[in-house]
């Protein structure tokens, strides 16, 4: 195989994995507390397709090499809900909430609470505290949400704050080893989660997800206009080599 072919092979198996990680992103521009990935490629110097022993570094060819996708953690807009539930993370903190399939992490602070009164995520996943998951009783009113995640209720006709519990935020030295779930969740992968003092959150609001659409539509475009004229240089190259070959063919012996 021709290494002109060989090139446009590697960059259009980059160009649709690229293309897969925009598609998602713009998929999820209105999931609260979404954080986009990024894709991140590198040029790989093989030997070239030929059967040879000519050794030397001008016949190296460059490849495009898919190397990995990472984690963009910037701060997304916040937007004002008025539900005494929601809360915005001001900072690097996750929610640590509990799953079927053990403890996950998540931006997501569109709090709803269940029939049994345990304050959970729209998935109805139960969102932990400092000492387990928040529960309320029948009579709480009047929630408040604390700036340091401290939740506190009036109870029936008190007047007296009743804690319920503390959100438990949590953070990552490495926070590109984590994993994503899927449900707008993480799992932690290679790092262990550490309490996060710095963080703050924000009561009534959620944080929008940090996807830019036009920006995100306009690198889709991008992605597909190049895989398109590479495909076109690489069906011009193989007319040339058909044509090389026919003419070769009418040679006379």
């Amino acid at each position: 195989m021709e290494n002109a072919i060989l090139v446009g092979l590697s960059r259009q198996v980059t160009l649709e994995r690229q293309l897969d990680v925009v598609a998602n992103n713009i998929a999820n521009v209105n999931t609260t507390g979404y954080k986009a990935d990024r894709s991140l490629f590198e040029e790989y110097l093989n030997s070239g397709a030929h059967e040879d022993n000519f050794i030397g570094p001008d016949r190296r060819v460059s490849y495009v090499q898919d190397r990995a996708t990472f984690h963009d953690f910037t701060q997304g807009a916040v937007e004002q809900t008025k539900n005494p539930l929601d809360v915005a993370i001001n900072g690097d903190g996750l929610l640590a909430v509990q799953t079927p399939g053990g403890e996950r992490y998540t931006r997501d602070g569109n709090l709803q609470m269940n029939n049994l009164g345990q304050l959970v995520t729209a998935s109805g996943n139960p969102v932990l505290g400092t000492s387990g998951p928040i529960v309320f009783q029948p009579t709480d009113h009047d929630i408040n949400i604390s700036p340091d995640g401290t939740v506190t209720v009036l109870e029936g006709i008190s007047r007296t704050d009743s804690i319920r519990g503390k959100l438990r935020l949590v953070s990552f030295a490495d926070a590109q080893s984590l994993l994503k779930q899927g449900g707008n969740l993480f799992a932690a992968g290679a790092s262990a989660p550490q309490a996060d003092i710095k963080s703050t959150v924000q009561q009534g609001f959620v944080e929008k997800a940090n996807v830019n659409a036009v920006a995100e539509m306009s690198r889709m475009m991008e992605v597909m206009r190049t895989y398109t004229q590479i495909s076109t240089l690489m069906q011009q190259q193989n007319d040339l080599q058909k044509s090389a070959i026919e003419k070769l063919a009418d040679v006379p012996a």
